[in-house]
């Protein structure tokens, strides 16, 4: 075999890796957009309902401060608002 065949061979399996790992690439980065596009969402109005009966029962004395303020943090970081 001539040495330009060998040279022909390795750039063609070059090639193929190349694309073998382009292609392995594009499944990892589908995989992970299927997997955020499925990741919970979260049920803002339900989220909201809860924070509304917190408020009221920590108004009303039922619940203490330190309750309130961290299932207050809680209902916060799922609705992705910043706790002050």
């Amino acid at each position: 075999m001539s040495p330009r065949g060998r040279e022909a061979m390795a750039k063609r399996a070059r090639e193929r890796a190349r694309q073998e790992r382009q292609q392995a690439k594009k499944q990892r980065r589908q995989a992970a957009a299927e997997a955020a596009a499925s990741a919970e969402i979260p049920d803002e109005g339900r989220l909201m309902e809860e924070f509304r009966v917190l408020s009221e029962k920590h108004a009303a004395g039922q619940i203490a401060h330190d309750v309130y303020e961290k299932e207050r943090n809680r209902i916060f970081d799922e609705l992705g608002i910043e706790n002050q």
